[in-house]
């Protein structure tokens, strides 16, 4: 049977041939539209309380939905890591912000993660980035000894003194998690896992106080609890904006200061990659690192920004930038560190 089209005869087989085709191609519009609007799932290590206004400006900017999950306080980092790693023949998560770098980079080594180096890229230093551009840091904070002024001055002589002491009103956060472990983990490169090993239980022996995560620890030294703490930055101005007699000084390990970015990473086998490129080259852009300078974090810039717009606060603490600890090839460390630490608190 033949009809007509344009005063030329075309067979079924050619007509059918043009519907099965249009049919086709009206189920793939279907199928990328729908993907369109599926969620960005973001697996997010940050504070909700700083990253979900970040998120929520990405959503109304750019259109994309993001679907984000957090974890606890105590092991958001490592939890987090953890699940991407035992969800990995299923990937649930198309973009990781973690709060710290060597988790994610625990995820390059294990082939976890996609290659991306856009503009946001671009703009990060080298020495806050992988190289091959799997994951890219941002957004800093310092690892710092917290004091309470009304029992302890914030100096290095003070804060060695009281170290070498009795610890009963001396707080840390379990190490396990976080960025404890991360401090570990630079104290293991520093001095070998033995000493790492002797140092921490002496402060076992003097009775140190352990708490499920920085914030506890600030808690106790801005009540008054304890006299010294080891924390990050963000939680010290937590306390400070809430008016508590705190003070800070920067830990340091061999003369260099524990800086410990953000990192944001796509996940290896996204069905969202455009999605994902967009949100990752939102978050290393000058207009987040500004937002989280001036939010209660005071996260500390990377990349290029107008310093006039940072607080006052947060500038003081760009020297301390330059002589950061390197963190790059510390992965093997952080094996080292974690299996140990497993080992004593998950028998």
């Amino acid at each position: 049977m033949n009809q007509n089209v344009g005063g030329r005869p075309v067979s079924g087989w050619r007509i059918l041939a043009i519907v099965e085709f249009v049919a086709i191609l009206a189920i793939g519009l279907v199928f990328f539209y729908r993907q369109q609007d599926e969620a960005l799932v973001v697996y997010c290590a940050h504070d909700a309380v700083f990253s979900e206004e970040i998120l929520n400006a990405f959503e109304q900017k750019t259109g994309i939905k993001v679907e984000p999950r957090f974890d606890t306080e105590a092991t958001k980092s490592l939890g987090l890591t953890n699940l991407i790693i035992r969800e990995q023949n299923h990937p649930r998560c198309d973009v990781f912000w973690n709060n710290q770098t060597l988790g994610t980079a625990t995820l390059k080594e294990q082939g976890l993660l996609e290659t991306y180096q856009g503009d946001g890229y671009q703009r990060i230093p080298a020495k806050f980035k992988d190289p091959d551009g799997t994951w890219t840091g941002f957004a800093a904070r310092l690892r710092v000894y917290i004091t309470n002024t009304e029992k302890l001055t914030a100096t290095r002589e003070s804060i060695e003194q009281k170290l070498s002491g009795p610890l009963n009103d001396v707080a840390i956060a379990k190490p396990l998690y976080g960025t404890t472990l991360t401090h570990f983990t630079v104290l293991c490169d520093a001095w070998g896992l033995d000493r790492l090993k002797t140092w921490y239980q002496s402060l076992q022996e003097r009775n140190i106080q352990e708490t499920s995560g920085n914030a506890g620890v600030k808690n106790l030294v801005a009540s008054g609890s304890c006299a010294l703490g080891f924390t990050d930055t963000d939680d010290f101005f937590v306390a400070v904006d809430d008016g508590k007699p705190v003070a800070s000084l920067p830990i340091t390990v061999d003369e260099h200061t524990i800086l410990i970015p953000n990192s944001v990473a796509i996940i290896k086998g996204t069905k969202r990659r455009k999605q994902a490129e967009t949100l990752v080259n939102y978050l290393l852009s000058e207009e987040v690192e500004l937002k989280l300078a001036q939010s209660q974090s005071r996260q500390i810039p990377l990349g290029d920004v107008n310093w006039d717009q940072v607080p006052a606060e947060v500038r003081e603490l760009q020297p301390y930038v330059k002589n950061a600890y390197p963190l790059a090839n510390l992965v093997k460390e952080r094996e080292k560190v974690l299996a140990w630490l497993e080992s004593e608190y998950l028998k």
